[in-house]
């Protein structure tokens, strides 16, 4: 392994859920204003997942120091992987169903 894959490897997040385009994710994310640092929580759906990052409305770097944690709260039934049609919609049209888990009894 070479140095510059020993020093990636200590930076990449290992909390990471796993969450794909549809979902709703939170994103508690580090602010920083003059000397005070606090988390500002951002809520929304993911509308595309790329190699450096995901956008949520914003585009968030995953393995960020910035980032303290990301949580999936709700698990979207899309059939695309990226939603950019989503930008131009607001309010009801733009909701996304919760995909149905199935429960199957024996």
């Amino acid at each position: 392994m070479s140095v510059i894959e020993m020093l990636e490897a200590a930076q990449i997040r290992d909390d990471v859920p796993d969450f794909k385009p549809g979902d709703t994710v939170k994103v508690h994310f580090r602010v920083i204003e003059g000397q005070r640092q606090r988390v500002q929580v951002f809520e929304g759906t993911c509308i595309k997942q790329q190699s450096f990052g995901v956008g949520v409305e914003r585009t968030f770097p995953v393995h960020s120091p910035k980032i303290e944690k990301i949580e999936r709260v709700m698990e979207g039934d899309v059939r695309r992987a990226k939603l950019y049609y989503l930008r131009g919609k607001v309010g009801k049209k733009a909701r996304i169903r919760e995909k149905q888990r199935s429960t199957q009894s024996n």
